[in-house]
């Protein structure tokens, strides 16, 4: 399947909504005028729209469509078509209320909100095919179609009894026996054998809620469910427009701590689409941390999309102002629509799209930005930040076929992980605080400009120089096996405090643990000692002592080297960061959650001693700016962005040239205003 697409230049548009000003024709030719003004090339239409497809069963009505195909095609733009999928009609849930969700509790829901579908129910799954099919039949040789859109936002779950049915038939699938699935579960704890399959249910706050591993295996078959009932939506797609890509928005990213999307395994559901685009959604000049924070929180999350197929992606939505859903609605600062923009496009976005390119008149997203207001003028602070954008992207459009970096560095993060280090009885439920952690240890790289890979436990390691596997609570056997021979032939490893202590079952290692493991790090880990939130401990390292909170490992070393130890309480002067040598590599053990300053100068010295940095033509004196690369055959392209409130200087110390502004400039200093970006072009 097409794995890019078919456009010259980076997209630029977003969602239309044109169904919902059907009796306004002057106001979508209105439109039209504004999306040339902004340099808007592109038009994601049809998403939420299946009532005004389909108004009743069997009769369709595409009129409103064909006209927003003939006047994007009229003006030379793009159209990315959305499956209907995410809302189905009213008609619908009351003629076939088995497509409506069943809640854990056993409750039907009633029609109302969107993703409201049961991705099992069999009249659901034949509807969305009929329909799309009709879509693929219209629209699929129209020479402005680019990319389906497969519903919008997938998440949710269903308990109904077709789901409970497939959920059993998903677990005789695994286990395969009954004896099996017990001994996996440890159901002899508290007299919960099955004796049936058809006693298996999904987990419920009136059942069971505290079986470790059902709840595990929950999580991975929503996921598979959702891939499912996905292909089954694409199938028609694939048949009768093989060429055009497909792809479903994913999310993550949303305050108040930027947390990757927690539903779905985004590692599994990457491989089904052609191409990752996901909804990003910062909260700029919030008020409780820097600019310079949150804007390493959101290359992360780029870095996770862009690390799911290791190609480029796209921003299928974001806002040019505020949003109407964040605890506080802020409109983003002067500039900083562009800075954020082009930090998506420094990360491998190919795109930047709003939601929403028209703002609706009424209904819950009334008061979300849009690129046209309900002012429906050209006149507004926003559409003039939207047109630069455009602009800006337009005078990039040399280097659309340009990748991000390569990195040397990778952060391991499972979603099994996630969800069981969770769900475990043990530690502290407020600090466990895993994702937090990767941004904590990320974001040592980002600010010192050393790109990184966000990789799942299939990631082919040997690429890398230097792997981060942080909390990994949750580990098999064969990847313990893959970390060692990763080490053996000559990478670094970096592994952390509550590491490998389960099984992918949720069943603890028995003994000393995991034989792999125990000698990639040369130590065996005794006891973790969980603090309160108001105690802390020290670590004594490279001369200087910090600060350490949360997590105590406490660690009896075999082949491991000490390099520092403990500061306080009854393992006071024993290892807290240890150093084993292994084959041609080292596996440091850090065993403590540290400090921010520990990490930084930690990584500072893996940086130097395995030479990580960049040769960049771009020094900096402050980590509020940040610079990132992408590269084609002929050129070097490095965004600098000043995430700072305040103006700041960069030494240039080789000849480039200003994408932007077409300027040279040679060696010496530069200044960037406040969110300011400069793209610099250093042709080879």
């Amino acid at each position: 399947m097409p794995d890019r697409l078919n456009v010259r230049n980076f997209i630029h548009g977003g969602d239309y909504n044109p169904d919902q000003w059907t009796d306004h024709p002057e106001i979508i030719a209105k439109d039209f005028e504004m999306f040339k003004e902004a340099r808007i090339n592109s038009v994601t239409v049809g998403i939420f729209a299946w009532d005004k497809l389909e108004p009743s069963e069997g009769t369709y009505d595409f009129s409103w469509l064909d006209d927003v195909f003939d006047r994007a095609e009229k003006q030379g733009c793009h159209v990315i078509l959305s499956t209907p999928s995410g809302a189905r009609p009213r008609w619908m849930a009351e003629k076939y209320p088995e497509v409506l969700r069943v809640d854990e509790t056993g409750r039907r829901q009633l029609f109302g909100e969107r993703h409201n579908h049961c991705y099992t129910s069999p009249v659901y799954r034949k509807k969305v095919q009929e329909i799309n099919r009709k879509l693929a039949e219209r629209y699929g040789k129209r020479e402005s179609l680019v990319l389906w859109h497969i519903s919008n936002e997938c998440g949710g779950e269903c308990h109904c009894e077709l789901c409970q049915q497939a959920f059993r038939n998903w677990m005789k699938a695994k286990y395969k026996t009954l004896d099996n699935l017990n001994r996996c579960y440890w159901n002899e704890f508290w007299s919960h054998l099955y004796t049936s399959w058809d006693q298996i249910h999904s987990p419920s706050s009136i059942g069971d809620s505290n079986v470790l591993g059902l709840n595990l295996d929950w999580h991975r078959f929503v996921t598979d469910r959702t891939i499912d009932f996905f292909e089954n939506e694409i199938a028609p797609l694939r048949e009768l427009t093989p060429n055009i890509p497909v792809t479903t928005n994913f999310m993550g990213g949303n305050p108040p701590d930027s947390h990757v999307f927690y539903d779905l395994d985004y590692q599994k559901f990457a491989k089904h689409v052609d191409i990752v685009s996901w909804d990003s959604y910062p909260n700029w000049a919030n008020g409780y941390e820097t600019t310079e924070k949150l804007a390493a929180k959101t290359a992360l999350m780029n870095d996770v999309m862009h690390g799911l197929k290791h190609q480029n992606y796209l921003i299928m939505e974001n806002t040019p102002s505020q949003v109407n859903w964040h605890p506080v609605n802020r409109a983003k600062l002067p500039g900083m629509h562009q800075m954020g923009s082009l930090q998506e496009i420094a990360h491998g976005a190919d795109s930047v799209m709003y939601f929403q390119l028209h703002q609706s008149r009424g209904a819950s997203e009334m008061f979300h930005g849009a690129v046209i207001t309900n002012k429906l003028s050209n006149k507004t602070r926003v559409f003039k930040d939207v047109k630069q954008v455009g602009e800006a992207l337009d005078s990039l459009a040399e280097a659309k076929d340009s990748k991000r970096l390569d990195a040397k560095v990778a952060i391991v993060f499972d979603y099994d992980n996630m969800w069981a280090l969770d769900d475990a009885r043990a530690y502290s439920n407020q600090s466990k605080k895993y994702w937090e952690t990767i941004q904590r240890h990320y974001k040592a790289f980002w600010d010192r400009d050393i790109p990184v890979d966000i990789v799942s436990v299939e990631a082919d390691l040997s690429r890398y120089e230097l792997v981060i596997d942080p909390m990994h609570f949750m580990m098999t056997t064969e990847f313990a096996a893959k970390l060692q021979e990763f080490v053996k032939a000559g990478g670094t490893l970096v592994g952390t405090y509550v590491n490998g202590i389960v099984d992918e079952n949720f069943l603890t290692y028995l003994g000393p643990g995991m034989d792999a493991w125990l000698k990639t790090y040369g130590l065996e880990v005794t006891e973790t000692d969980t603090l309160y939130p108001e105690q802390k401990n020290k670590l004594e390292i490279f001369g200087k002592t910090y600060d350490v909170c949360d997590y105590c490992d406490l660690i009896e070393p075999e082949t491991a080297k000490t390099i520092g130890t403990y500061g306080d309480f009854f393992y006071k002067g024993t290892p807290a960061v240890t150093e084993n040598k292994l084959g041609k590599g080292t596996a440091w053990y850090l065993g403590c959650r540290s400090d921010d300053e520990f990490l930084s100068d930690f990584y500072e010295k893996l940086a130097q001693d395995l030479n990580l940095a960049l040769d960049l033509p771009v020094k900096k004196a402050s980590s509020k700016v940040s610079v990132q690369v992408r590269q084609t055959k002929e050129a070097d392209y490095f965004f600098i962005i000043n995430f700072g409130h305040e103006e700041q200087n960069v030494e240039i110390s080789r000849r480039t040239e200003d994408v932007l502004t077409r300027e040279t400039h040679e060696k010496g200093i530069l200044a960037l205003g406040a969110y300011d970006v400069k793209v610099l072009k250093e042709t080879r």
